[in-house]
């Protein structure tokens, strides 16, 4: 592991701002730390992507401050950086709660008010809507959300080009939608 010191040295060329100097600095900077704050984030967090988010906020926060010269004792560089650490999880924990009680309080009207405004699938309606697009458009869309293909694929297996298909999709769920809703098949 790095010296202390070294790190501090890093932050001061970031804080000075001098030509390529200051960039190879705040890569080494990064190197250095940020798989601590990482460690830090799986310990606190117990989740690997909301370490991942933490690593990244934290160390463009410091990066940040560096470039404005706004930390005045670079030699405590890492413990700036785990300061930030904490306020971020506690930040991230205070939202979590929060959530949590509104979720409590309001949830179950939540869940009321979304099924009441959720539409009512009428399968055969849509079967039938589905019947009367073009069979170009009809193969796109059964392709790509029933065999759950890629723009790219689809247009391989239908000759046609990725670009293609996107704009047939898009054309085909239009029709779609507004025989669905009433509005009538399009043509």
């Amino acid at each position: 592991m790095a010296a202390p010191g070294d790190e501090a040295e890093l932050a001061r060329r970031i804080a000075s701002g001098g030509p390529g100097g200051a960039r190879e600095a705040e890569a080494e900077l990064y190197r250095r730390l940020a798989p601590r704050v990482r460690l830090y984030g799986l310990k606190h967090l117990r989740d690997a992507q909301a370490a991942a988010d933490l690593m990244q906020q934290v160390m463009l926060m410091t990066i940040e401050k560096l470039r404005a010269g706004e930390l005045r004792e670079p030699e405590r560089i890492a413990s700036f950086v785990f300061g930030v650490c904490r306020m971020v999880v506690l930040e991230i924990r205070r939202g979590g709660a929060r959530r949590e009680r509104l979720l409590q309080q309001y949830g179950e009207d939540l869940a009321i008010a979304d099924a009441a405004l959720a539409p009512k699938l009428d399968e055969a309606r849509v079967a039938d809507c589905l019947e009367r697009l073009a069979e170009r458009e009809r193969a796109v869309l059964v392709m790509t959300f029933y065999e759950d293909r890629q723009a790219g694929e689809v247009g391989k297996a239908l000759g046609l080009t990725a670009g293609n298909v996107r704009v047939i999709r898009h054309r085909g769920l239009e029709r779609l939608r507004d025989c669905v809703t009433g509005a009538g098949l399009r043509t």
